[in-house]
């Protein structure tokens, strides 16, 4: 997959794009992602994702202390190329881009700089100043300037359709069952292990405390989760906390990540790691003594064990 950050270098016989911010790339926008192959394929054209950086809540400042992504664009572009697109353009959101019509960025941008053949839109599709473009006008355009258009419908699962809005509020639950099934993929968390209160040594459960590369980058609901640490490419099981930490971190909304990993004992402070949300084991619990603590987390020891004997 060829990455622009500037599109006068992009020069492609018959784009087949979709336009939009793919936080997530779920499995709703795997259904555009192959769709948009299909016919890059059967037009011997290529597929083209056109996103933006930073994310438009973040320049046009709309709740932009409550925005909480799925994916920070490092993961995306990882993403994005797995799932085999053959060009990713990402364009530079800024407010004064933010108050060209549809109509111009259609005409300008996608016609005239970009020549598309080929424009996949999903089925609520809207964009451009006030996002006041949508599907009745792109028909128009298409006509207009002769490129060809298609909308897909929402991809249902368990009679959900399926966003990245209802992964995020799957994930604000602790419900990482079903947002990993509507990802497509176990729920992951780029970041660095740093200095914790090492309060974990003193009850025996030494924890790695992680800090996410993104202040922005979503933290699931409190409780205890079953995950997977990549460290220098290697997969370790643990149990992980998230809660409250007393003192301010950057993590969004200050949450603290824990991770207890079993038959371990290497130096890891500093380490770059990859998180991977498997299951939520329970719910936040709050104990009276540091006996009910311990006794709790080797309850749980053995259900996190247990559990990942199952995946086997």
């Amino acid at each position: 997959m060829k990455v622009y950050r500037d599109i006068d270098q992009f020069h492609v016989k018959k784009p087949v794009l979709t336009v939009g911010s793919f936080d997530g790339v779920h499995l709703g926008h795997r259904k555009v992602i192959d769709r948009l192959k299909e016919i890059a394929k059967r037009n011997k054209g290529e597929s083209v994702i056109f996103t933006f950086s930073p994310h438009p809540r973040l320049v046009l400042n709309k709740q932009k202390g409550s925005l909480r992504l799925l994916t920070t664009l490092d993961e995306k572009i990882e993403l994005l190329e797995k799932a085999g697109i053959d060009h990713l353009i990402i364009f530079p959101f800024t407010k004064e881009f933010s108050e060209l019509s549809y109509t111009d960025f259609v005409r300008i941008i996608l016609v005239k700089q970009l020549n598309i053949h080929t424009l996949v839109v999903g089925h609520d599709h809207r964009f451009g100043k006030d996002r006041k473009g949508d599907f009745e006008m792109l028909q128009g355009l298409s006509m207009a300037f002769n490129f060809q258009l298609e909308q897909l419908d929402a991809l249902m699962s368990d009679d959900i359709r399926v966003s990245s809005t209802k992964i995020r509020e799957s994930l604000e639950n602790g419900t990482i069952d079903r947002a990993n099934k509507h990802l497509g993929y176990p729920f992951s968390l780029h970041g660095k292990v740093v200095e914790g209160q090492k309060l974990g040594r003193k009850i025996q459960f030494p924890t790695a405390n992680i800090e996410a590369s993104d202040p922005h980058k979503i933290i699931p609901g409190f409780g205890v989760y079953a995950v997977k640490l990549l460290i220098d490419g290697t997969a370790h099981q643990g149990m992980l906390n998230i809660g409250t930490r007393p003192t301010i971190n950057n993590n969004a909304d200050h949450r603290s990540i824990e991770v207890h990993l079993f038959d371990f004992n290497q130096d890891i402070y500093n380490k770059e790691v990859e998180l991977k949300f498997i299951s939520r084991v329970r719910e936040e619990k709050k104990f009276g003594s540091i006996d009910g603590l311990r006794t709790q987390l080797e309850l749980d020891k053995v259900n996190v064990k247990k559990f990942f004997k199952t995946l086997k």
